[in-house]
């Protein structure tokens, strides 16, 4: 099993830039990709960007060009970037773990092992 907990939330300006990491625990980490979802009030948890073992990755197409995931192997840790921030981004980012056989998915429902989330606000 992998657990997942995001730290690096809090306030940023519009436009600034803000990274999020999620350090993974437990002895697996080789046999997930991990991915970032985040949920703003009132709205639907929401795909944000997705990273297999092997550094390959895909992004939602509405965040693409602005935000990027990293991952550290040797850390167990994956990175979400986010550049170019607009108030539309704040939310809760959750990140979670994703077996490797359902690489490429979207659905929240296909994630598993969820971390508590961490909140990001972006003033305008």
């Amino acid at each position: 099993q992998v657990q997942p907990v995001e730290s690096g939330g809090g306030l940023v300006q519009a436009g600034g830039s803000l990274r999020l990491p999620c350090a993974a625990s437990g002895l697996t980490f080789s046999r997930y990709a991990m991915g970032w979802f985040r949920q703003a009030p009132g709205k639907e948890r929401e795909f944000v960007a997705a990273i297999s073992w092997f550094l390959t990755t895909y992004v939602s197409d509405s965040m693409k060009g602005r935000f990027t995931i990293l991952r550290d192997n040797a850390k167990s840790t994956v990175y979400l970037q986010m550049n170019s921030v607009k108030p539309e981004d704040t939310a809760v980012y959750y990140c979670a773990a994703l077996p490797a056989a359902a690489w490429g998915t979207t659905r929240y429902d296909d994630f598993d092992s969820w971390g508590q989330g961490t909140q990001v606000t972006v003033s305008s």
